[in-house]
């Protein structure tokens, strides 16, 4: 019998990469959303808001998952709120699921596990680089913790068994989303290949010149159905990357490339996109007039906000792979690839000129 998945975030980078990819290998798949996509092929929308237990309850009243992938947070004005609606999320749905064997329930967070949320980002002592799972928590609020602790309460319970999976920053294709630098480069990209300005970096120097890495959300997928479906990921944390490091520096010249734009030189200090794109709506909807393209409001494509916290750190950040490695995922994925890849896809669809 194939496995039956409830992907809930199923309209995001994550969940609805993941539902595409377990739905090609044969899964029965619904993916949950409050406004659920329905043009991925083989994926049974469901709309449900997971804020409103008793609608919630009746939304997946019929669907009998063997394993639960929870790839969605609701950002709020404080860590201590993130924490109370971000942790009601998490309950809610396994309280929806209460009389469900599950077999797995997989819980997709990020790198802020060692960096802090964003009210305290990056502040007091942090781990050393790379992370490593054993690092454990910051005594510190953070709605990761709540998430993983909600779920660990449940399956302790009920006896099925858990993943947690730490990315780094996610680059692939959707439209929308609070969290994505790569949509939100590409269309800064062109916006400086159309109006003739300097494509700059818009982070700190530590960024630009130290190392980092980036995961393919594509790879994330593969990752999630793999600890879900052996018993080496079972009730474990991982990070999760592509598996190569690059310095800024370097890529931005390939970006800059594949663009037909002229990379500036490093600035003094950094050039935040919030800043550089702040004046930017009336020419990219007049950009998208004339170039035909499907979306013309330009805050319903970009999220400058995040990417200057990743690109604005002053610190390094790199990620250690080496626990998956050693129980058996051995993918890799180039991220300069990543990023070409999702390009392509954003001109082929008419996202970006």
């Amino acid at each position: 019998m194939p496995h039956t998945a409830l992907v809930v975030g199923a309209s995001g980078i994550v969940g609805a990469t993941l539902a595409r990819h377990i739905a090609d290998q044969g899964w029965v798949v619904h993916g949950l959303a409050r406004r659920p996509r329905t043009d991925i092929d083989g994926v049974i929308p469901l709309a449900a808001d997971l804020l409103q237990p008793g609608a919630l309850h009746s939304a997946v009243a019929h669907v009998r998952p063997t394993h639960v992938f929870f790839s969605t947070w609701m950002r709020q004005a404080t860590e201590a709120e993130n924490c109370a609606v971000n942790g009601a999320l998490v309950r809610n749905l396994l309280g929806a699921l209460a009389d469900v064997p599950l077999q797995h329930v997989a819980l997709v967070t990020g790198l802020k596990h060692y960096l802090g949320p964003f009210e305290s980002y990056g502040q007091g002592a942090l781990p050393p680089t790379p992370f490593r799972e054993e690092q454990g928590r910051l005594p510190v609020l953070n709605f990761y913790y709540v998430q993983e602790d909600a779920v660990f309460e449940a399956a302790d319970k009920r006896g099925f068994g858990w993943s947690v999976h730490r990315p780094h920053t996610i680059i692939g294709y959707a439209l929308g989303n609070a969290m994505n630098m790569g949509v939100t480069l590409a269309v800064y990209a062109s916006l400086c290949r159309e109006l003739g300005r300097p494509f700059l970096f818009p982070g700190s120097a530590a960024q630009w010149n130290g190392l980092t890495d980036m995961t393919d959300a594509r790879l994330l997928a593969r990752h999630l159905e793999w600890a879900s479906t052996c018993a080496a990921g079972r009730n474990q944390d991982f990070n999760v990357v592509n598996g190569d490091i690059f310095r800024w520096n370097w890529m931005w010249q390939r970006l800059a490339e594949y663009f037909g734009v002229e990379p500036a030189p490093y600035p003094d200090q950094p050039a935040p996109l919030e800043t550089q794109m702040q004046h930017d709506a009336e020419a990219w909807s007049q950009i998208a007039a004339r170039r035909g393209l499907v979306e013309p409001v330009l805050d319903r494509l970009v999220s400058p906000w995040h990417t200057d916290a990743d690109l604005g750190r002053p610190f390094e950040v790199v990620t250690d792979m080496s626990k998956s490695r050693r129980l058996g995922f051995l993918d890799y994925q180039p991220t300069l690839d990543s990023f070409f890849d999702l390009f392509t896809t954003l001109k082929a669809n008419r996202v970006i000129p």
